[in-house]
């Protein structure tokens, strides 16, 4: 089913309540003047009689509506949060620097704001995903063949012990865990949402996750296991038709994914990745319509988990399943990136459609 919104009483509601569920997904249109916000607007609430509500943004501007110079609904949080907007730009200026919380104050900035709306917006802090860039160049580092000192020093730590902990609480395994000649690779590689982790050997893809999921170190730590230790940095054929495919379906050109997987599940989380690889792009559907169509209509709460143990992001479309009302649920790479997903393959349906 296509998304459908809630009505409006409910949508004025979470208006009142800034509910962040529906940011990016609703916006209102204020007819005593014009304007247009998220729902989630600092501003003083109108009046329910005046507010008019759309699904997306050109709606509202097609209907004569200004965009809010407070909530900026027209961009993205990221880009319309002045704090977010200006640490994500310098790191992206400095990403070799140890960042700490001095830093963040001296951009006049309240540590425990941009905690806040980095863990809002990104699922991690912004110490966080500095720390991860710092680990990916290590990570890239040693992909080249590069000694584990010369790995350690590029991710700036000073102490071998420091790193390997590090290494080892983002990746879920130690750099000594990987060995060059193995059958499975690992490869890191950049996405317009954000940095991806995948493995596949020479056919297959095993594991495709964004590299700051909470749950990335568990499951390559149960891939390392069941490959009995055959895992190492490197390419193959599979990632590089994987990584060609991500770009191609980024840049519009690729509604479907032509590849070959290898799923590690038992046979009903199977069975319901199966499924969810069966829901037509640009559409949605719920857990419990999910549970109906595997022929288990009282399994909804299994299909969620199974739902959310999905170790290929995008290509197993895991985003595609939001609530029974219509609003997002839990997405292991983060609501935002669910978002822009959800948004992307609504073009296109609508190019489809057209």
């Amino acid at each position: 089913m296509l998304f459908q919104l809630p009505n409006d009483d409910q949508l004025y509601q979470a208006l009142l309540n800034r509910d962040p569920a529906f940011d990016g997904r609703v916006f209102v249109g204020v007819a005593s003047t014009r304007i247009f916000c998220r729902l989630t607007c600092p501003a003083r609430k109108p009046k329910r009689e005046n507010c008019t509500f759309f699904e997306t943004a050109s709606e509202a501007l097609e209907m004569g509506y200004r965009a809010c110079k407070k909530c900026h609904p027209t961009t993205s949080e990221a880009d319309g949060n002045k704090a977010i907007r200006s640490l994500v730009s310098a790191l992206e200026e400095r990403p070799d620097h140890f960042w700490q919380e001095r830093d963040i104050v001296k951009f006049g900035l309240d540590p425990s704001t941009v905690r806040r709306a980095f863990k809002r917006q990104f699922g991690i802090t912004f110490l966080e995903m500095a720390r991860l860039r710092r680990l990916r160049k290590s990570f890239t580092t040693l992909q080249a063949g590069g000694k584990m000192i010369d790995a350690q020093l590029d991710a700036g730590f000073s102490s071998a012990s420091a790193f390997r902990t590090a290494f080892a609480k983002h990746i879920g395994l130690k750099p000594s865990d990987f060995c060059a000649d193995a059958p499975l690779k690992a490869d890191w590689f950049d996405t317009p949402l954000g940095t991806m982790v995948a493995v596949a050997d020479a056919t297959h893809l095993h594991l495709l996750e964004f590299h700051d999921r909470k749950a990335l170190p568990t499951e390559l730590g149960k891939l390392f296991k069941t490959a009995k230790g055959q895992m190492g940095f490197g390419t193959t054929p599979a990632l590089e038709i994987t990584k060609a495919q991500l770009a191609e379906f980024f840049t519009g050109d690729r509604p479907q994914f032509d590849l070959k997987l290898a799923l590690h599940g038992t046979a009903f989380t199977n069975q319901v990745w199966r499924e969810l690889q069966d829901i037509p792009v640009g559409e949605t559907t719920s857990y419990g319509a999910l549970a109906k169509k595997i022929g288990q209509p009282n399994a909804a709460r299994a299909v969620a988990r199974a739902n959310g143990a999905n170790q290929i992001a995008i290509i197993i479309p895991c985003h595609r399943v939001i609530g029974a009302d219509g609003q997002l649920t839990g997405y292991g790479g983060g609501l935002w990136r669910k978002q822009k997903l959800i948004d992307l393959e609504l073009k296109y349906n609508r190019a489809r459609l057209a």
